[in-house]
């Protein structure tokens, strides 16, 4: 290829358009602002003003759906300590309650049972 001739130099002006052309079908399937051939900027178009407001409305259903999930993730710890905590004692009280006659007195004490070893 010769470098100084004329095809040479039609071709980095035939790749700079082509450039310019794609950089612009980005910024604009995007919603950024489009530059003219001096680099000026030109208005966004009405779509892009309503993909601003479907954007806003996103975020406030992002936050506050991350307020739920902050909220439910509180609530599990709680659980998580109810079961974990006194999930040996639970079970024993449960069984305690069964073990109880039908007439007995509300106020008598539950027997609980510690679990007796084989030897």
């Amino acid at each position: 290829m010769d470098w100084g001739g004329p095809s040479f130099v039609i071709a980095i002006i035939a790749v700079s358009y082509g450039a310019w052309i794609i950089n612009n079908w980005i910024r604009a399937k995007h919603g950024y602002e489009l530059e003219d051939e001096w680099g000026g900027k030109s208005k966004p178009t009405n779509a892009s003003k309503a993909n601003e407001a479907e954007t806003a409305r996103l975020k406030a259903e992002n936050r506050e759906l991350n307020d739920k999930l902050d909220t439910m993730q509180d609530r599990m710890i709680v659980l998580e300590k109810i079961v974990t905590d006194r999930g040996y004692s639970l079970s024993e009280e449960i069984e305690a309650l069964r073990d109880i006659p039908t007439k007995a007195d509300p106020g008598t004490p539950l027997n609980f049972k510690t679990k007796e070893t084989k030897t």
